[in-house]
C-alpha cells in the first residue's frame, strides 16, 4: 500500500479529535435554560453530560475488537457518522427523550473513537508522540472550547433557538466523516496482539484509569455546573459564561504544551503533581471564594485541567509496545475513568438539588482535586512500559 502522507493523517487526527467534546460543552451555557424550558431537575438535566461519559466508559473496551473486525480508519470513520446524526437530531430536542437519546449516542461514538485514536497515533507518529499527543489533545480543547464560547452566539444567530444552536456542532462531524472516509483503510491482523483482553490484572493501569477518573469528572462536573455556580454567586449570566470560556480556551495551550515538555524532558509525573495541585487550589477558590479574582482562577482551573487530561492521555503510550495494545491500555483507562467519572455532574446536580447550593458538593471536587493529585505523585514511582 502507497504511504498516506503524513501531514493528511495528522490532520486527520486533528478533525476527529475536534469533534469529541462539543456536543457536550456546548450544552452547559444553556443548561440552566433548556431545564426551565423542558421543566426537568438538575438531577434529570444533567443526564445529557452524565450518559455520553458513561457510554464512553462502558464501550470503549469494544474499540479494539471493531477495529479488527472493520479496520481501524474505517471504524473512527463510522464515530464521525453516529457524532453527526447524534447531534443532528438535537435540531428538534424539545423533547426531553430526544436530547436523551442524542446524549447516548454521542457517547457510544466517542467511547469507541477514543481508543482507537491512540492506536492510531502509536502506529504511524511513533517516534513523535509527544508532540503528537499536543495535537490531538490541542485539538480536543479546542473543540471543548468552541462549544462552551460559540454555542450561544450561534443560537442567537439561528433565532435564538436553542436546539439549533446545539445542532451546528453536526457540521464539522459531516466534515471530519468526508475525510476520514478518504483515508486507506488497514484491517488488523486477527492475532492475540489484537483480540487479547484488557490490562485488568495490571496493577499500573488501574492507577492511571483512576487518575483518568478523577480528572474526568472534574471537567465534566464543570462542564455541566461551573456557570451556574458563578450565577450563585451573584455574577451575572454573561460573566459567569464568559469565566467558563476562559476555563474552556486555557486548555488550548495546556493541552498542547505539557505533552511536549513531558517528552522532551521526561517529567510528565511531576507535571501531572503539578497540574493537580493548580486544579486543587482553583477549586477551593472557586468554592470558598467565588467572586475574588474569578478571572484568575477561571484561567488556572482551565490550564490545570487542560494540562492533566492532555497527560492523561500520553500514559498509555509508554506502557504498551503496539497499536493495539495502546489502544487495549487506553480503552480500559476510558472505560474505568469514565464509568465512575459519569457520576460525577449527576451527584454534583443531586447534592445541589439537596443542599439548596452549589458550596457543598463543590467542597466534594475540591477534594477529589487533592486526591487527584495524591494519585499523580503514586504514579510517578515508576512507568513500567508493558507491551501487551
Amino acid at each position: 500500500m502507497k504511504p498516506f502522507p503524513r501531514v493528511m493523517l495528522l490532520l486527520a487526527l486533528i478533525l476527529a479529535a475536534i469533534n469529541l467534546r462539543p456536543g457536550i460543552t456546548s450544552l452547559a451555557p444553556l443548561i440552566e435554560r433548556i431545564a426551565e424550558e423542558l421543566a426537568l431537575s438538575r438531577s434529570f438535566i444533567s443526564l445529557t453530560t452524565a450518559l455520553p461519559v458513561l457510554c464512553m466508559g462502558l464501550l470503549a473496551p469494544f474499540a479494539p475488537r471493531l477495529a479488527v473486525r472493520l479496520g481501524l480508519e474505517r471504524t473512527i470513520a463510522v464515530c464521525m457518522a453516529v457524532i453527526a446524526v447524534a447531534l443532528l437530531s438535537r435540531a428538534v430536542a424539545h423533547a426531553s427523550v430526544i436530547l436523551i437519546g442524542s446524549a447516548v449516542l454521542l457517547g457510544a461514538a466517542i467511547a469507541v473513537a477514543g481508543p482507537l485514536l491512540s492506536g492510531f497515533i502509536k502506529r504511524h507518529f511513533a517516534g513523535h508522540m509527544g508532540s503528537v499527543v499536543g495535537w490531538y489533545s490541542l485539538s480536543m480543547a479546542i473543540g471543548g472550547a468552541g462549544g462552551a464560547v460559540l454555542t450561544v452566539p450561534a443560537m442567537r444567530w439561528l433565532g435564538d433557538d436553542w436546539s439549533y444552536g446545539l445542532a451546528v456542532w453536526a457540521l464539522p462531524a459531516l466534515l471530519g466523516l468526508l475525510f476520514w472516509l478518504c483515508l486507506p483503510n488497514r484491517v488488523e491482523a486477527d492475532s492475540e496482539e489484537g483480540t487479547s483482553g484488557l490490562p485488568w490484572l495490571k496493577p499500573r493501569a488501574w492507577l492511571i484509569s483512576a487518575f483518568f477518573a478523577l480528572q474526568a469528572g472534574l471537567f465534566y462536573a464543570l462542564a455541566t455546573w461551573a456557570v451556574a455556580r458563578y450565577q450563585e454567586a451573584g455574577l451575572s449570566l454573561l460573566h459567569s459564561n464568559s469565566l467558563f470560556s476562559v476555563s474552556m480556551l486555557m486548555g488550548l495551550p495546556s493541552s498542547f504544551l505539557l505533552p511536549w515538555l513531558a517528552q522532551r524532558f521526561h517529567n510528565r509525573y511531576l507535571l501531572l503533581v503539578g497540574c493537580g495541585l493548580l486544579s486543587s487550589i482553583s477549586l477551593a477558590m472557586i468554592t470558598f471564594q467565588p467572586t475574588v479574582l474569578p478571572e484568575l482562577w477561571a484561567v488556572t482551573i482551565g490550564f490545570g485541567l487542560g494540562g492533566s487530561f492532555a497527560l492523561s492521555l500520553v500514559l498509555p503510550l509508554y506502557e504498551a509496545g503496539s497499536p493495539m495494545a495502546v489502544s487495549r491500555w487506553t480503552a480500559m483507562m476510558l472505560c474505568t475513568g469514565y464509568s465512575l467519572a459519569c457520576l460525577t455532574p449527576v451527584l454534583t446536580g443531586l447534592a445541589r438539588d439537596l443542599a439548596g447550593s452549589y458550596e457543598l458538593p463543590f467542597m466534594v471536587l475540591t477534594t477529589q482535586a487533592g486526591l487527584m493529585t495524591v494519585l499523580a505523585w503514586l504514579l510517578r514511582r515508576g512507568p513500567g512500559r508493558a507491551r501487551n
